[in-house]
């Protein structure tokens, strides 16, 4: 690849540097679709390789190789990793080719038995002790709440402009911290945190559960084994047919560790966790919009506002729902407009 053709892709010399010492100096690099991290991936065709580069995370880029071999001593499918620089946060990792769930579903496979085979790979993950057996930060009632600001501070004062940000900040979490009691400490498994359709690839040429490959898992940390599940099911940007979650949740109840508690236990973390996970995706998708420009995120949000608040009911999150009811008028009723009148109100 020539040097303009690198420069035209804003490739640093760190970058070539390293492409280098693997042999690859002068490897043709195809640009990857982004996402809402500040990563960035490059195919090397025909050599079964994707360069990635996060050079604003070092720490997360650190936590992907360790994760990567983690995952892999598991039996699950991981990328592998074939190089890395730590210091620039870059590395060669094993390409699993464009078979993301999502295209799937787009192309017309089954949306159940993509659905399964990643309940089973959860299940696998959960059945397994070694799972937690990892350093990496522990899901606890800190960080739950740190994600709830973003509500607080990102989606509230859209809804109520006049609102008194700083008292709704610490009522909220104050009825939060009571809600979460039951899951601030549990530190079950290994959270991957992104489990849905974007972030896991079919991988048919592979066995069991192998055949569901594990993307963007650089901010897995230690919790409960239910917020994966929430995660694949309760997913932001599709809806599932109808009766589907249901039976996947039933499986996963079926086959989950003893430990969990049985079925009324599990269902009962699920709902939690649910509000809880709806609650700060409606912060990030409008942070996204406002402070990053990316107001396509919006889209997804009419459907993250009604699962927010059958969860907060699932969940008998009363107090929750009567306090949003009260401070923020009408905020259910955002998940009903359209995208177009979202991006109006916030002044795309």
């Amino acid at each position: 690849m020539t040097s303009a053709a690198r420069s035209a892709l804003n490739i640093a010399p760190p970058v070539s540097a390293f492409l280098a010492r693997h042999g690859l100096a002068n490897a043709r690099l195809e640009p990857l679709a982004g996402d809402a991290s500040s990563r960035r991936y490059f195919r090397l065709p025909d050599r079964g390789l994707l360069l990635m580069e996060d050079r604003e995370d070092l720490a997360g880029f650190a936590a992907y190789v360790r994760l990567s071999r983690h995952l892999l001593s598991l039996g699950l499918s991981a990328p592998r990793v074939h190089g890395a620089d730590p210091s620039n946060g870059l590395g060669l990792v094993e390409d699993f080719g464009a078979g993301t769930y999502a295209k799937c579903l787009s192309d017309g496979a089954s949306e159940a038995d993509l659905y399964v085979l990643a309940v089973d790979a959860l299940l696998h993950l959960h059945q397994d002790a070694r799972g937690a057996q990892i350093a990496s930060p522990r899901f606890d009632l800190s960080a739950y709440l740190a994600e709830l600001d973003i509500f607080a501070q990102w989606f509230a004062p859209e809804v109520n402009p006049a609102l008194d940000r700083a008292f709704f900040a610490m009522a909220f979490r104050t009825l939060w911290a009571e809600a979460l009691a039951p899951v601030g400490d549990m530190a079950e498994t290994l959270v991957l945190r992104d489990f849905h359709v974007d972030n896991l690839m079919f991988l048919p040429a592979r066995t069991g559960v192998a055949r569901c490959g594990l993307l963007d898992f650089q901010d897995g940390i230690l919790g409960p084994c239910e917020y994966d599940l929430v995660s694949l099911l309760q997913d932001a940007r599709r809806d599932l047919a109808p009766g589907l979650e249901e039976d996947l949740l039933s499986r996963y109840i079926a086959g989950a560790p003893a430990a969990l508690g049985g079925e009324t236990a599990i269902r009962r973390r699920y709902a939690l966790l649910g509000a809880q996970r709806h609650a700060r995706i409606a912060g990030v998708f409008m942070r996204l919009c406002r402070r990053d420009g990316k107001p396509q995120y919006l889209s997804y949000l009419p459907r993250v506002l009604r699962q927010l608040e059958q969860a907060l009911i699932d969940a008998g999150l009363g107090p929750i729902k009567d306090y949003l009811d009260t401070e923020l008028p009408g905020w259910a009723a955002h998940g009903a407009a359209p995208a177009q009148d979202l991006k109006g109100m916030i002044h795309v």
